[in-house]
C-alpha cells in the first residue's frame, strides 16, 4: 500500500511536465532560431573564403578538371583543349551571386544540424520503434540526397556544361555565358539529382504505407525504364547518348536497389 501514493506522485509529475501547446510552439520558435543562426554563421564564413568556395564552384568549367581528366584517359583527350569564359552582365551581379553561393554554402554546412533539431523536436511524440524507424528515413534520405549533389557536380554537370557551352550552330555566334546562367543550372541539376536519389526512400515508405510492393515494381520495370530515360533527358539537356547513359544508369540502380529494399 506504500507504493500506491509513491506512484500516484509519478504521474502526477509526469502530467504536470507535458507541454501545452504555445510552449511546443516555443520550442520549435527555439529551434527555428538556432537552425537559422548557424545557417547565417556558415554562410558568413563561407562569404569571406570567397576565392575558395568559388575555385569549387568555377572547377568545372576547366578542362583540367578531374571527371575531364578521367575520361580524357578513356577516350584519348576527347574532352580536353576546350575553353569556355563566363561574363558578367549586371553591375551588382558578382555581388548578389557571391552572397547567394556564400547562403547555398552556409545551408548545405548547416543541414546535418538543421536536420537533427527538428527531428529532435518531432522525435518525442513517437513511440520507440517510430522513432528507430524515423531515424533510419532521415539518415537514409540524407545521405542519398548528398551522392545525388556528388553525382550531379562530379559526372553530370561537367558534361552538360562541356556539351552546351562549346555547342555552336555556327562558327560566327560566339557563346557568351554568364555567371547567373552558369550557377543557376548547377544548383538546379545538384537539387534535381539530389531528389531523384530519394528513390529508395519512397519506395521504402511506400511500401510501409502497403501502397507498393515488389512484385509491382517488377511489372512495371519496363515502364520505369521509359520514365528513367525521361527524368534523365529533363536532368540533362544534351543531345548526346553518351551523357544519357551516364544519368540513366545510376538511376536504373536505384530502382533496381529499391525493388530489394521492398522485398526485404
Amino acid at each position: 500500500m506504500a507504493e500506491f501514493p509513491l506512484a500516484l506522485f509519478f504521474i502526477v509529475m509526469s502530467e504536470s511536465q507535458q507541454k501545452t501547446f504555445w510552449e511546443h510552439l516555443d520550442d520549435l520558435r527555439g529551434s527555428v532560431v538556432r537552425c537559422v543562426a548557424v545557417v547565417v554563421v556558415f554562410a558568413v564564413v563561407a562569404f569571406f573564403f570567397k576565392d575558395c568556395m568559388f575555385s569549387i564552384i568555377l572547377a568545372p568549367k576547366y578542362d583540367d578538371f578531374v571527371t575531364y581528366r578521367f575520361f580524357n584517359r578513356l577516350f584519348a583527350g576527347a574532352f580536353s583543349n576546350f575553353n569556355v569564359e563566363l561574363i558578367n552582365t549586371g553591375l551588382a551581379q558578382q555581388f548578389l551571386l557571391h552572397i547567394k553561393a556564400a547562403f547555398s554554402f552556409g545551408v548545405m554546412c548547416a543541414s546535418p544540424y538543421v536536420i537533427y533539431k527538428l527531428f529532435s523536436f518531432v522525435s518525442p511524440a513517437l513511440y520507440a520503434h517510430e522513432r528507430r524507424r524515423a531515424r533510419g528515413v532521415v539518415v537514409g534520405g540524407y545521405v542519398m540526397f548528398v551522392l545525388g549533389v556528388l553525382l550531379c557536380y562530379f559526372l553530370v554537370f561537367p558534361f552538360t556544361f562541356q556539351f552546351l557551352g562549346t555547342y555552336q550552330v555556327s562558327g560566327e555566334v560566339d557563346n557568351l555565358i554568364s555567371i547567373e546562367s552558369y550557377m543557376d543550372t548547377l544548383i538546379m541539376l545538384c537539387l534535381m539529382m539530389g531528389i531523384v536519389f530519394e528513390l529508395p526512400v519512397v519506395a521504402w515508405i511506400l511500401s510501409k504505407m502497403g501502397l507498393i510492393d515488389a512484385s509491382f515494381l517488377r511489372k512495371y520495370r519496363r515502364h520505369a525504364i521509359v520514365a528513367i530515360l525521361v527524368v534523365a533527358a529533363v536532368i540533362t539537356p544534351t543531345a548526346d547518348v553518351f551523357t544519357l547513359c551516364l544519368v540513366s544508369l545510376p538511376i536504373y540502380l536505384l530502382y533496381e536497389v529499391s525493388v530489394l529494399i521492398v522485398r526485404r
